[in-house]
């Protein structure tokens, strides 16, 4: 009976230990653009990690990582990750993939974004119109990237009107104001692509240099945060920059069209 008793423990211990937890900030744009429900279940089956998403914006990511609270960060604003880095928050900032941001608008398309010359005098566009548009106004990387491109054309969201309407929420959310609204709006192709519910929106621009839109991993720093798993953030980061990570990240596509490019150096 004694031996059944430590065996049946062993066995719980065992079970219990299995996988380790990990908690990490990613934008809502992984998580929105479907990546997230590709590499999860990898990452679980490669490293016995089970990883806790914490889906925000690139701001608030980056406070998570300030005050401890996440393990690492996958976020999308190089500034603020330089600031986060150089501040001793994190230990490293290491670039994983990119894409791009677009602008979406109604199809009619009454600001003639269509012809914008480049990023900037396509929101130049909306502005001289006062078309409807929609902000994520969230500090996210996106929202960050749409006012440096405002700010590229010497204007300012601060001084705009009530065709101007920041909803201070994800991506999603803010795709589905545009439809309603049949507003204009900034977002990723990634979460565009996997966007349903389009109504009478469409991919009006892109190309712009302005518009790259680079994803990079940084681990918090244990030593400000010693409750932090490094070690499970940097097992993390050597997946992320892997041959299997790069296999699924460019193998993701919807309708035949990539969502993300692969883009890690090895080190």
């Amino acid at each position: 009976m004694k031996r059944f008793l430590v065996a049946a423990v062993a066995l719980l211990f065992a079970q219990g230990a299995a996988a380790e937890d990990m908690r990490l900030a990613v934008t809502t744009s992984f998580d929105s653009s479907g990546l997230a429900e590709v590499l999860l279940p990898a990452i679980k089956a490669d490293l016995d990690i089970d990883l806790q998403l914490l889906v925000v914006g690139t701001g608030q990511a980056l406070k998570l990582g300030e005050a401890g609270d996440v393990d690492a960060v996958l976020v999308h604003s190089k500034a603020a990750e330089e600031a986060f880095v150089a501040a001793g928050h994190g230990t490293h900032r290491r670039e994983i993939m990119y894409n791009d941001f677009v602008v979406i608008g109604p199809a009619t398309d009454v600001a003639g974004v269509r012809d914008g010359s480049s990023a900037a005098d396509a929101l130049v566009r909306i502005a001289a119109v006062e078309a409807p548009f929609v902000s994520r106004g969230d500090d996210s990387g996106t929202h960050k990237a749409e006012l440096a491109i405002w700010a590229s054309a010497g204007l300012s969201a601060d001084t705009f009107g009530a065709w101007y309407r920041p909803v201070g929420a994800g991506m999603g959310p803010a795709l589905n104001t545009a439809a309603g609204m049949d507003a204009y709006v900034v977002s990723d192709r990634a979460s565009w692509l996997n966007f349903g519910n389009r109504g009478d929106l469409a991919l009006l621009y892109a190309g712009d240099p302005a518009l790259f839109n680079q994803y990079a991993f940084l681990p918090v720093n244990p030593e400000k945060s010693p409750q932090v798993r490094n070690d499970l953030a940097m097992q993390l980061e050597a997946w992320l920059t892997s041959p299997r990570a790069e296999e699924l990240i460019n193998g993701y596509m919807i309708n035949g069209e990539t969502l993300f490019v692969f883009n890690a150096v090895a080190e």
